[in-house]
């Protein structure tokens, strides 16, 4: 792959697995400087390894999604560091319980719209400034097909995501100004654990991996993505 994201720094979070881990080694791989959270190190710390094998580098962040105080300090760490985000991907979320929207339990509801819409609003606001000192600031929200439409069962996750694509828009739209691009993608069916989760009888075989649809995040996160609030499917652009 090009060094398209070359001297680029660049947040991931959700990075231990999935998706998000294989976001993170092709934008290693494109030349960029990662900061990667999770809540499990482990897996951090074995990406890290892939990564530095290959000649990148990485910063370990242990992060509770659900940990709002933490994302100032994580800020300050970061513009103390390097004074500036180039990329920020939103990726880390929960699938909660599929079931009937009165049925959800009440705390399963609030904890997946917390994990998947309210801390990234804490996030938005803790790096906001710093992507908007680079001189080509992207930042990209994992959505879902479930955004669109009526899904039924889908609960939290789907009342989230369509949370997120919004919220997405309207910092896009305040944006607009400026340096910062924003856009959503939708990786559609992605053989994940999470889709294993809602899917149980799908035979994983069939779908994308987490590898397959991550070259369309180095592009979105690349001077080469100059869209504004756009929600992009993985598919057309890989």
């Amino acid at each position: 792959m090009s060094q398209i994201l070359s001297d680029k720094v660049v947040l991931i979070t959700g990075a231990s697995r999935g998706i998000g881990r294989a976001a993170a080694l092709a934008c290693a791989d494109a030349g960029a400087e990662l900061i990667i959270t999770a809540r499990t190190v482990a897996g951090l710390e074995e990406l890290d390894d892939e990564i530095s094998k290959a000649g990148g580098q990485a910063a370990i962040v242990e992060l509770d999604q659900s940990d709002h105080e933490a994302m100032p300090r994580l800020a300050q760490a970061i513009g103390s560091r390097w004074g500036r985000l180039d990329g920020f991907v939103a990726n880390a979320g929960q699938l909660g319980q599929m079931a009937p929207m009165p049925h959800i339990d009440s705390e399963v509801f609030e904890r997946t719209i917390d994990i998947n819409l309210v801390s990234v609003w804490h996030q938005i606001a803790a790096l906001d400034p710093l992507l908007r000192r680079s001189h080509a600031g992207r930042a990209v929200l994992v959505s879902s097909t479930v955004a669109h439409g009526a899904h039924a069962f889908w609960g939290g996750y789907a009342v989230s995501k369509a949370g997120l694509e919004a919220m997405g828009r309207v910092w896009a739209a305040e944006s607009e100004q400026t340096n910062l691009r924003i856009n959503m993608l939708n990786p559609g069916g992605t053989k994940t654990a999470m889709r294993a989760a809602a899917f149980p009888g799908e035979n994983p075989d069939t779908l994308p991996t987490p590898e397959d649809i991550a070259p369309a995040f180095v592009w979105m996160l690349s001077g080469e993505c100059t869209s504004q609030g756009e929600c992009y499917r993985a598919a057309d652009l890989i």
